[in-house]
């Protein structure tokens, strides 16, 4: 191969070549540079800056001013630069600019891109789920992003919950989707402010979660309508209370009037009997009548006060009553729009997938567990009430039968259990365990064909398999820094928090790439057996040479680097322009022979 084919550079970040590479492989490069953004391009384009923002979360940095200021900049780093189709990157604080002047309106074209990228990926692991006779399976959280408890600049946070503290900032509601190839695979996430509870947003998760997948279970429109019809009956001694409370209010209104009518006779006597008593000169004596009629005239306004405030009780309680009947019509009202919306669902859904919701006990209100069970999921989860833990342990006596299921926790189960004001009987569990020498006591709740009471070990397991959705927050937080905010504007927040979770999937196709692209090689780099914070904090900061052709991309790790005497060759499908030239392969090992003596 003659060498004017071939350019020879170096880098300092080198995987964050090979990820360039890639991301021109799959049109990522394309479609940020395809958004419209309203701002002026001096030497970089706004969508440069805002590419350049991209590949400084993917390498992990902890501040934007890493970006110009760390010990090997990126911005000085021409090697990404062209692996990422840029002619050169530029300073953080022009980063900084662009990200803070982004409307809401582009941020969300960003996100539709990224979006349009990630749908093949998502499309083969749903399709490859399905080939196995596999439950597509999702995990919901909600997770904080606290901000300084003293800043006044980040736009509408607030203070809530975030781990074990109170803390100014936002909230991030994600879903996980669990993937046959990459483990774990992000859905989506959502921005809220700091005081957004998780009870409040299972709706908004599983729509979202729907509208990524293009795809949604069987409603459960049978269970529905059952509902419904329960809930109509309950509404029958509602309005039957609310009749007589109407009636007694008729009466006690009626009995009003008379009182008040036989009141102004009293008072008409008592005038007409002073005026006598005056003519006459007559003294007013106790048992004259004159007094006899005062003393009736008082106790008929006595009589009348007494039953101005009977009626207002009895105002109050058909007050309270019309409420309930207000809110219960509502209900039925909403879940029979429900019922539509979920029949045209349905038909127009002829071959749903099954599918599973895992969430914790923030989530699980009566309510949001209603709706699931008639979203179609298979459902895992905790009750959000620790009422729920008290009411369970006062079923269990010195009889109670206790499995082991983990190595300090037991379970007892109900099949079918039918808890108070919840909709749906549930497969119900108590867990027992220590926490040193204090005994503590958690719940579970299943709704679903899984046999679950039959096999406690399995159900205990399968609910702590939502892990996977703590551990994807953790690395969200540990190698991307997403609770690090590095812009202050809401709309550049809501960009950086769809970049972290775009990014964490993004490295998991690449990986996998390099891993089926890469020509074997003796000393090749084994990127399968590194996990995604090593790719980061490692990889995306290690000096190599990068040689390239029209045919391939090679990295020769420097032998002072934590990658020393590796190499990672390969072949691009963009380079040459599809892998179907006949003069592909040997062109190729050609590239890798003249590099790599040792490759056979």
């Amino acid at each position: 191969m003659s060498k004017r084919n071939e350019q020879v550079s170096e880098t300092q970040h080198a995987l964050l070549v090979a990820w360039g590479q890639y991301a021109q492989e799959i049109g990522l490069v394309e479609a940020i540079e395809a958004v419209q953004l309203k701002q002026k391009t001096y030497r970089h384009t706004p969508q440069t800056k805002v590419l350049e923002f991209l590949v400084a979360l993917m390498s992990g940095l902890r501040q934007l001013q890493d970006i110009s200021l760390a010990a090997h900049p990126l911005d000085k780093d021409q090697a990404v630069a062209e692996a990422w189709g840029q002619p050169d990157w530029a300073d953080y604080t022009g980063i900084s600019r662009t990200m803070s002047s982004l409307s809401d309106d582009e941020v969300q074209s960003l996100r539709a891109r990224l979006e349009d990228v990630s749908r093949p990926f998502l499309a083969q692991e749903v399709r490859e789920v399905r080939r196995k006779g596999e439950r597509i399976r999702l995990d919901g959280d909600l997770t904080g992003i606290p901000v300084s408890s003293t800043s006044t600049s980040y736009p509408n946070a607030a203070f809530g919950h975030m781990n074990a503290d109170v803390r100014l900032g936002y909230q991030a509601g994600v879903v996980s989707f669990t993937s046959p190839t990459y483990g774990r695979l992000w859905l989506s996430v959502a921005h809220h402010p700091g005081d957004t509870v998780s009870s409040t947003q299972a709706e908004n998760l599983v729509m979202e979660a729907e509208r990524q997948l293009g795809l949604q279970p069987r409603r459960r429109t049978e269970l529905l309508k059952k509902r419904i019809s329960v809930l109509e009956k309950a509404g029958d001694p509602i309005r039957e209370r609310l009749a007589k409370q109407q009636d007694a209010l008729n009466k006690a209104q009626k009995r009003l009037n008379e009182i008040q009518a036989q009141l102004q006779k009293r008072q008409t006597l008592v005038k007409e009997l002073e005026h006598e008593y005056q003519l006459r000169d007559r003294i007013e004596r106790p048992t004259s009548k004159l007094a006899q009629a005062r003393n009736r005239y008082v106790a008929g306004g006595r009589r009348f006060e007494s039953q101005k405030r009977k009626i207002s009780q009895i105002q109050v309680r058909w007050e309270k009553t019309k409420t309930r009947l207000v809110v219960h019509r509502a209900e039925v009202d909403d879940l029979q729009q429900r019922l539509v919306r979920f029949t045209q669902e349905n038909e127009a859904n002829p071959d749903p997938p099954e599918m599973e919701f895992r969430l914790d006990a923030g989530f699980g209100t009566y309510k949001n567990i209603a709706l699931l069970v008639e979203l179609g999921y298979e459902i895992y989860t905790k009750p959000h009430s620790h009422k729920v833990v008290e009411y369970l342990q006062r079923q269990t006596n010195d009889e109670t039968v206790w499995d082991r299921v983990g190595a300090n926790a037991e379970m007892t189960a109900w099949q079918d259990f039918q808890l108070k004001n919840c909709a749906y009987p549930f497969n119900t569990a108590l867990e027992r365990f220590y926490t040193g020498k204090k005994l503590k006591h958690s719940a579970l709740l299943h709704f679903g064909s899984d046999p679950v009471t039959q096999n406690l070990s399995e159900w205990f397991s399968h609910y702590n398999g939502r892990q996977t959705i703590e551990a994807g927050i953790k690395e969200a937080k540990q190698v991307f820094y997403l609770h690090r905010i590095k812009v202050r504007s809401e709309p550049a927040i809501v960009l950086q928090e769809a970049f972290v979770i775009f990014t964490a999937n993004f490295i998991r196709w690449a990986a996998y790439w390099m891993q089926t692209q890469a020509e074997p090689a003796e000393n090749a780099l084994p990127i399968e057996k590194m996990g995604i914070k090593r790719q980061v904090h490692v990889g995306a900061h290690v000096s190599a040479q990068v040689v390239r052709n029209s045919e391939g991309l090679l990295l020769k790790f420097s032998p002072y680097s934590a990658f020393a005497g590796k190499v990672l060759a390969i072949k691009s499908a963009k380079l040459s322009g599809g892998r179907s030239s006949p003069q592909f392969r040997l062109l190729f090992l050609a590239f890798l022979r003249r590099f790599l003596p040792n490759h056979t």
